[in-house]
């Protein structure tokens, strides 16, 4: 983070692309493109590696009431999570979900917040961290 108390947001973690059909875009991005699949995930996720940033593919299972609304979603690794979420939140940006976790793996959690920018856009957050 910059010294001005502002956040500095640097890599990205993962992406996700709302999809209509979880297979032909498995097809796509796995036979087409050459990525590494990863793994799948209910209800309607499937992901992949793009050079060390995540891909994740959401069907429309997974995409909840607004999917057809729905835009790819930068997720940005953040160290602590909880604080930047703050940080950023205090600076006026709106949050569309508060820092939780989403997946307990090898003692390890992740974490992800989402912010609006204002524009229509969802800016995601993940944090990897040792479980609790």
């Amino acid at each position: 983070m910059a010294a001005t108390g502002a956040v500095s947001l640097s890599r990205i973690k993962q992406i996700a692309i709302p999809v209509h059909s979880v297979e032909r875009a498995k097809a796509f991005y796995r036979d087409t493109l050459g990525l590494k699949h990863l793994f799948d995930a209910p209800p309607a996720l499937s992901f992949f590696d793009c050079g060390g940033v995540q891909l994740m593919l959401a069907g429309p299972e997974a995409q909840g009431k607004d999917g057809d609304k729905q835009h790819p979603v930068l997720f940005y690794d953040v160290s602590d999570i909880k604080e930047t979420h703050a940080r950023i939140k205090s600076s006026g940006a709106k949050s569309i979900t508060e820092p939780h976790v989403i997946a307990r793996m090898g003692g390890r959690e992740i974490w992800i917040a989402d912010i609006s920018d204002g524009q229509g856009n969802v800016v995601g957050l993940m944090s990897d961290v040792p479980e609790a």
